[in-house]
């Protein structure tokens, strides 16, 4: 496997036609119903008093892995009594949200909120979830495939997507981040891409903010569209007139992402801070354990027991210093290729650091592989690291759950026994290798994209 691309496929790369990305869109759609039905397998048919499905949900959710957060979390987080987030909120002596609070940044709580207004049972909480989600990969496929052309199969059609989509609230942040992308390159409207950089990475700044405040992650993107703009963009040539290089709109650009991510927050700052800060301080106590499937936990056994407070807490401070070093060092090779070809690639460079922040964070759960994705969609590699990558994340995404039927239900689950333990195995240090590869990859690759100009492709 190498960075250099395969040869592209029929269409693959090129634009499509009004009718392409129709049947793309429509194909992302079947997907999406496969994705819902296999966790609708985890409802009914009786439900309890708290509306939680029944019989035996606990152990249904792992031994059919038809598991979802979604569904998981109707009761624990006061959902099922409709409670506001945040407002009201705090965390317990022990660490648990209470009184509203869910353990995601608030667009993402409001989401969770308005997904439940009119629901009863963990069902209806999960139909109403995914019929409120499902835009957003139904938006994500169309962008992709304006960029990427038949490439965009990758999403529209891929098995990350029946597997996660409806797995926990990750398309609303996936959409942000792509159409970020999106903006910067193809611009809107008549006059697409001839915008003036500054006003398609303002854009782009504010839905990167939108996005940290869904799931957090693209803010770490924010860095490397400030380099981008900082050295002109496109061929160095997009300074507005401007000597470069451009440091006042490279500041403008993490000033609106940042007002922007501060905008969405200040209002239940206000309203609730303990509850908002809950959120943020549940993240940071969580400990690496056998739920967070990160390189942290199986790579420091036995000491990394939840238990071992001195070992958790080394975690606690090499994860992040080394999330950092791996985006310094991925934003410095942006910056040597750059003097090599004249254009900062802040869409690879993007890339690598979320293959740095993936590998090096202290979780690492499975429906993360929908944030992948799109770098698969955007950028040449070849296919070697992406079909290697699914089969990693099928292992996992499978896997996972049947052991924690094993261990829960089945009255054994030793790492040494069966599949399901092998393949959790295959999983978690198989994407660790190949996002070391992809980190690599994805610093030498190029766009997919193609000029405006190209011959439309069916």
């Amino acid at each position: 496997m190498g960075a250099a691309a395969d040869a592209a496929g029929p269409g693959v790369g090129a634009r499509l036609t009004s009718l392409g990305l129709i049947v793309l869109t429509v194909l992302c759609g079947i997907t999406l119903v496969l994705g819902f039905v296999n966790k609708d397998r985890c409802t009914g048919p009786r439900f309890d008093e708290y509306g939680r499905s029944q019989p035996d949900f606990d152990q249904r959710r792992y031994q059919d892995f038809c598991y979802s957060d979604i569904q998981t979390l109707w009761i624990g987080r006061d959902i099922d009594r409709h409670v506001f987030p945040y407002v009201h909120g705090s965390l317990t002596d022990e660490g648990q949200p209470v009184g509203g609070v869910v353990e995601y940044p608030v667009l993402t709580g409001v989401f969770i909120w308005a997904s439940a207004i009119f629901a009863h049972t963990d069902a209806d909480f999960l139909l109403y979830s995914a019929l409120l989600l499902a835009p957003f990969g139904l938006a994500t496929a169309w962008l992709l495939g304006r960029m990427a052309g038949w490439r965009a199969l990758l999403w529209a059609i891929s098995p990350p997507l029946v597997l996660y989509a409806f797995h926990n609230w990750e398309l609303p942040v996936v959409l942000c981040a792509t159409a970020a992308f999106y903006v910067v390159h193809k611009g809107w409207g008549k006059r697409g891409a001839d915008r003036p950089l500054m006003t398609r990475a303002a854009v782009a700044a504010v839905l990167l903010g939108l996005g940290f405040a869904f799931k957090v992650y693209p803010a770490i993107f924010v860095l490397p569209l400030m380099l981008y703009v900082l050295t002109g963009g496109r061929g160095g040539a997009e300074y507005g007139g401007r000597a470069g290089p451009d440091w006042k709109g490279a500041v403008r650009v993490a000033v609106i992402a940042l007002g922007t991510a501060v905008a969405v927050n200040v209002p239940f700052v206000v309203a609730g801070f303990e509850g908002w800060r809950a959120s943020f301080t549940f993240q940071l106590l969580r400990k690496a354990d056998i739920t967070t499937n990160s390189i942290w936990f199986w790579g420091l056994r036995p000491d990394s027991d939840p238990d071992n407070v001195p070992v958790q807490e080394l975690i606690g401070v090499l994860s992040p210093l080394l999330m950092l070093i791996s985006f310094v060092v991925a934003c410095g090779i942006g910056w040597v290729r750059y003097q090599r070809e004249g254009t900062y690639p802040w869409l690879p460079v993007s890339a690598a650091m979320l293959c740095g922040f993936l590998l090096l964070h202290k979780v690492h759960s499975p429906q993360y592989t929908l944030w992948l994705i799109p770098m698969f969609v955007l950028l040449r590699i070849r296919w070697g690291w992406i079909l290697a990558y699914l089969v990693a994340d099928l292992a996992m995404g499978i896997g996972i759950f049947r052991w924690y039927y094993e261990i829960f239900y089945d009255k054994h689950g030793d790492i040494f026994d069966g599949f399901a333990a092998q393949a959790v195995m295959i999983g978690v240090w198989g994407r660790a290798a190949l996002l070391v590869g992809l980190f690599c990859a994805f610093l030498t690759a190029k766009e997919m994209f193609r000029p405006e100009r190209e011959r439309l492709t069916v």
